[in-house]
């Protein structure tokens, strides 16, 4: 399996001839070119910066065979689509041309008590891969790879680390990034691999890896 990442949240992942992108939000300027032709799209929870519903809209109308999934919310703001729009909840699981999807998690990390906690969903891929939303959601199953959020309102630091200790990945790729200057990003990488002895691989958008 392929994975290639792309600016903030979003990241798409291949596998003999097919591709799936996770969380193309307004924050990713190559989320049309991420999405088209892909065989299906999973969003973690309706955030902008995780789920640009215009472009997916305009997608699902000019390719006929997408499909969309996510948390009721997406659902709402897309429409059915015929079918091709799904929404999920956690503890599904199926298989997604060639890929298999479990869902984990059900609520966003707290930002601030008057800020309304909006649903997020958790995608474990292949049963390797493990992309969280807005979260630090534990899954209670082994994670491989681990795409781990580094920036963001919600987010901080102590608390990555002891995600970190507590899932035990083999291997991590920093997501949700665009609130970190290189610098913030560089300082972040250092202080989680000291504290957790896992090395944050540091992924620039465009760039890809074999999982």
């Amino acid at each position: 399996m392929k994975l290639t990442k792309y600016a903030h949240a979003c990241v798409a992942l291949e596998k003999n001839g097919s591709r799936i992108v996770l969380d193309p939000g307004t924050f990713t300027p190559e989320a049309k070119d991420a999405v088209t032709g892909a065989a299906a799209v999973l969003i973690s929870h309706e955030h902008f910066d995780h789920f640009d519903h215009t472009l997916l809209a305009a997608a699902l109308d000019a390719d006929p065979e997408l499909r969309v999934f996510g948390p009721r919310a997406v659902l709402d703001k897309l429409g059915g689509h015929g079918g091709r729009v799904r929404a999920l909840a956690a503890g599904d699981t199926f298989g997604l041309d060639g890929f298999t999807v479990a869902v984990h998690g059900e609520r966003h990390a707290t930002i601030h008590a008057d800020i309304p906690c909006v649903d997020n969903l958790g995608y474990l891929i292949n049963e390797t891969l493990f992309h969280p939303g807005d979260a630090y959601f534990v899954p209670q199953v082994p994670v491989d790879t681990l795409l781990l959020p580094t920036s963001g309102p919600w987010t901080k630091l102590g608390e990555a680390a002891e995600y970190l200790r507590t899932v035990k990945p083999q291997q991590v790729i920093q997501i949700h990034e665009l609130m970190l200057s290189d610098l913030g990003q560089a300082s972040t990488r250092t202080i989680l691999a000291g504290l957790t002895d896992i090395e944050l691989t540091l992924l620039p958008p465009g760039q890809s890896i074999d999982l």
